[in-house]
């Protein structure tokens, strides 16, 4: 069985959406104001830093997963094509959103690496563009063929299934955490 160049961007592109998830994941434990100290696994560790470094993580490993395709050759993408893939040679449309999900993570790492210069209320402005992101990349996980055919979305597909996984994990915790917001803005005697 041979592992093409489609391959190992699609093996890529799914280890982004892992990274991606477990950042998440870790951001929000921190809005909740999680303690691994207090609860499970009752020992002190930073997961601030942990969330830093998935971040880095999420970035590079979704920056490796478009640079790859340059190394495909057919359907031959150019650099142009992965920048800006408005035209690119297949699935245009769905590589645009996938660029901008790449675009919005960039931009929340780098505002978060200057947060303290940026200030606190601009910081979490840019910071919570995450997801944004988060929903151009799911769409792009989602609709994209990885075999650039164009072929309908096969919904039971081991890597669909997955990013369905990543998707209602985030999207289940994400509504938690606007209920968790709603009860602190009211006063909630959780404060």
């Amino acid at each position: 069985m041979d592992i093409t160049v489609l391959d190992v961007s699609a093996y890529v592109g799914l280890a982004a959406v892992g990274a991606i998830t477990l950042n998440m994941f870790l951001g929000m434990l921190m809005a909740f104001r999680y303690s691994p100290h207090r609860s499970w696994p009752h020992h002190r560790f930073n997961y601030f830093r942990i969330h830093n470094w998935t971040g880095y993580l999420a970035l590079a490993v979704s920056a490796l997963h478009p640079a790859i395709l340059l190394f495909n050759k057919d359907p031959r993408f150019r650099i142009l094509d992965i920048v800006y893939p408005v035209h690119s040679p297949q699935q245009p449309l769905d590589n645009t959103i996938g660029a901008i999900a790449l675009y919005l993570l960039a931009l929340v790492v780098v505002t978060s690496y200057v947060r303290l210069r940026l200030g606190r209320h601009l910081w979490k402005s840019f910071h919570f563009s995450i997801y944004f992101a988060a929903a151009a990349l799911f769409w792009h996980s989602l609709f994209t063929d990885p075999s650039l055919k164009n072929a309908p979305v096969d919904w039971l597909d081991g890597g669909k299934l997955f990013v369905e996984s990543c998707l209602l994990l985030i999207a289940g915790i994400s509504l938690l955490r606007v209920r968790y917001a709603r009860k602190q803005a009211h006063g909630s005697p959780y404060r």
